[in-house]
């Protein structure tokens, strides 16, 4: 990520076995030295450059210290969901047990340590990788758009041509995304 010091990757699974979410989380962090990660529920990402802006959020807030957790990866949560609230935020796009797609974001100093914490991601939720569960595609078109609270007439304000309702949509999140840094 240019100009943060930061190396960033974005990794979708599917046929995610997750029983114990704070089991997992717990285990990550014990495991994971020197990097943020966050996992979200894929169905409920706009792509990756979705996540891409939330983290590039989340370090500006830890830059301009308007952060709101102490956490970076609770903050790229925080903005993925474009919320206040912890709580909110996870309840929105957290992963909870039972998500069979989810999204893993890793931020870290060196590409050798964001590519050792995928791995080691990639262990613990015994899921086969699979970066197409982060496209927003039809079947997650209409409930991201609920989520975000696009309305029809923003979008086709947002529309250049027919066709390109994805692109229009995943703009409409990020510039949703990037607001909440104007609401704290």
């Amino acid at each position: 990520m240019e100009g943060t010091g930061k190396f960033i990757a974005i990794a979708g699974f599917r046929g995610v076995q997750i029983k114990g979410i704070d089991d997992l989380l717990n285990v990550a962090r014990g495991r994971v030295k020197g990097a943020c990660v966050q996992f979200f529920d894929a169905n409920l990402i706009a792509g990756q450059e979705h996540l891409f802006f939330a983290a590039l959020n989340a370090l500006k807030a830890f830059e301009s210290k308007t952060n709101i957790s102490d956490s970076l990866a609770v903050e790229t949560l925080l903005f993925a969901s474009a919320q206040r609230q912890i709580r909110k935020a996870v309840e929105l796009l957290g992963i909870k047990p039972g998500s069979p797609r989810i999204a893993v974001l890793v931020l870290a100093e060196t590409q050798q340590d964001v590519a050792e914490t995928l791995e080691i991601v990639s262990e613990l939720i015994h899921g086969e990788r699979d970066d197409d569960v982060i496209k927003l595609n039809e079947e997650k078109f209409e409930v991201i758009k609920r989520l975000f609270h696009v309305t029809d007439s923003e979008l086709e304000a947002r529309l250049e041509k027919e066709g390109l309702e994805k692109e229009a949509l995943i703009n409409l999140v990020i510039e949703h995304v990037a607001l909440l840094s104007t609401q704290r």
